[in-house]
């Protein structure tokens, strides 16, 4: 029979995953209704049973479980080496450890109620676990390594994700709560207790004696460990031959069904993986230099972000690529391999999309007038004007990307969203020009003629990341969005006003454009034209923006 795919089994993973996690923030959600009181608990766990204990929820739920067991172990099998970064080694440690500290619980309770009907409720759970610190610590640690462990496998899954940096904030405050709450819940309802119970005494008549359950512990311990430690064992035996993998500045050797990422990490080679190894992103691709026509053809997984990044044919995902011969590489980012003196952190180093609104900002005529200073005012005023743009950008919610001569570039919308990134951009741009114009008045003797700007606009998807080398590298952005923008601003000049702003980002912000004048105009490189107005004046939008709708931009 054939097995499914590798991006089917690694979507099953994640599904199961789900489930499991779900299941876990209705439990704990049940044990933080402890701080209302010991019936709501229970009035909550029988409306719970109704969905976990059915013959589908009991399905679903273990069989997610035992799939994502299993999984677990095949991608460990596959893995070949124990080299990772610290977040997936934790990931695998608690999710390894986890059966272990929950088959107690597990077998005393949904165990014991399969053999005997007769299922305990926290009146009788509670007891059981209060009196012995040992089974307190156990079930605190089981419920911390759970929710750990989901939290890290969800993390993995979303943190390339372009609305992740958004709700980070929402989600960090939620993955710390739930397991507090659930852990008060369960104090608060075991001290209103009467506890004084012997540790056995629950366990009447009608129930599963507690010998059965010990030997049913004894033996999903002795399975779940064996399938370990055969796992482990299987992965170690060298069933597969040699082979060579020639990086620019070394050769090394190793198993065949290693991935060329996987060989990297074994051998102590730097190597970028932001995704962690599962074929999600492109920071870990490499050009093939020797050997390529004789490798596997790329997955359903790899072909879809080779395509996505228009990779050349030479180009392939270390993660995937599984060599079967010899074959010669060279990494493309962010390594020692290709030139980098210090490699970059994984975080610093990802380049992830998000929707944007870019400013340019030029002094006009600043060659002229540098002509006419000397060079140390020159470098006074210039500083002035640079502290006046950056000022309005940060007190407008953006950040300065760059100076570039007497220009400046400005981001909005690195954690917000587009609308009230263009609306805090168009503020700024109200602000740079009063601050000029302040500026103009300061400097009146001094100037022959007003320092004058010209400003592009224009919002939509840009790629963030960290570009550069060694200490020029900073976080900037790059792509078809600041090309219009600053083609905007030259056009801004050439219209002899203020600012030229794509209508986009004008409705983005929320604001009315009708009756303006707009025009349609072709940027190189691009296809179409792009609707645009030109202001003379950045204030003429201070009073739109005030008249805009207090509950955001019309949908």
């Amino acid at each position: 029979m054939k097995l499914p795919s590798l991006r089917s089994r690694k979507r099953l993973h994640i599904l199961t995953g789900a489930c499991l996690g779900f299941f876990l923030l209705t439990h704990f959600s049940n044990h933080a209704l402890g701080l209302v009181s010991l019936d709501a608990m229970e009035k909550m766990r029988d409306i719970l049973n109704l969905l976990w204990r059915s013959w589908p929820g009991t399905v679903l739920l273990y069989g997610s479980l035992a799939a994502h067991f299993l999984l677990a172990l095949e991608s460990l099998y596959r893995r070949q080496t124990l080299r990772m970064p610290i977040g997936e080694a934790l990931k695998i440690v608690l999710g390894l450890s986890l059966p272990f500290l929950i088959v107690t619980h597990v077998v005393g309770t949904r165990v014991g109620w399969m053999l005997s009907g007769y299922g305990d409720g926290y009146y009788q759970v509670l007891p059981a676990l209060w009196s012995s610190s040992y089974n307190t610590t156990r079930q605190t640690i089981a419920l911390i390594v759970a929710w750990t462990h989901g939290c890290l496998g969800a993390w993995f899954w979303m943190r390339g994700r372009s609305w992740y940096p958004r709700y980070f904030l929402l989600l960090y405050t939620f993955a710390i709560l739930v397991p507090l709450l659930a852990l008060l819940g369960f104090v608060s309802a075991a001290r209103s207790m009467d506890m004084g119970l012997a540790s056995q005494s629950w366990f009447l008549a009608e129930r599963a004696s507690p010998e059965t359950l010990a030997r049913i512990k004894f033996f999903i311990i002795a399975v779940l460990s064996g399938m370990i430690g055969a796992t482990l064992i299987l992965r170690a035996i060298p069933i597969r031959g040699k082979i060579r993998i020639t990086y620019p500045d070394r050769t090394i050797s190793v198993a065949r069904g290693f991935s060329v990422l996987e060989a990297s990490r074994a051998a102590g080679i730097p190597h970028l993986s932001i995704c962690g190894g599962r074929g999600r992103c492109s920071t870990c691709r490499v050009r093939v230099t020797e050997g390529l026509e004789s490798q596997p053809p790329a997955n359903e997984a790899e072909r879809a972000t080779l395509t996505r990044i228009r990779a050349p044919a030479d180009v392939r995902l270390a993660c995937q690529l599984r060599p079967e011969y010899d074959l010669a590489i060279a990494p493309i980012l962010g390594t020692g391999n290709v030139g980098a003196g210090t490699q970059l952190s994984e975080r610093e180093a990802a380049g992830r999309e998000r929707r944007i609104a870019v400013l340019f900002c030029d002094l006009r005529d600043f060659t002229l007038l540098a002509q006419q200073q000397l060079p140390f005012d020159t470098v006074f005023l210039l500083n002035r004007y640079f502290e006046t743009i950056g000022e309005a950008v940060e007190s407008a919610g953006g950040v300065i990307d760059k100076f570039i001569g007497d220009g400046a570039l400005a981001i909005f919308g690195l954690n917000t969203s587009i609308e009230e990134a263009c609306t805090q951009a168009l503020t700024a741009t109200i602000r740079i020009s009063k601050g000029v114009e302040r500026l103009n008045g300061a400097f009146t003797s001094e100037l022959d003629k007003p320092l004058r700007i010209a400003m592009g606009m224009h919002a939509g998807p840009a790629i963030i990341g960290q570009i550069g080398y060694g200490r020029a590298s900073s976080l900037t952005a790059v792509g078809d969005t600041i090309n219009a923008a600053s083609r905007l601003e030259g056009f801004a000049k050439e219209y002899d006003a203020q600012l030229a702003v794509s209508a986009d980002m004008v409705r983005y912000a929320g604001l009315a454009i009708d009756g303006r004048e707009t025009y349609p105009i072709s940027i190189r490189g691009r296809a179409g034209t792009l609707e645009t107005l030109i202001v003379q004046n950045a204030r003429e939008f201070e009073d739109l923006i005030k008249a805009a709708p207090a509950d955001g931009p019309p949908a």
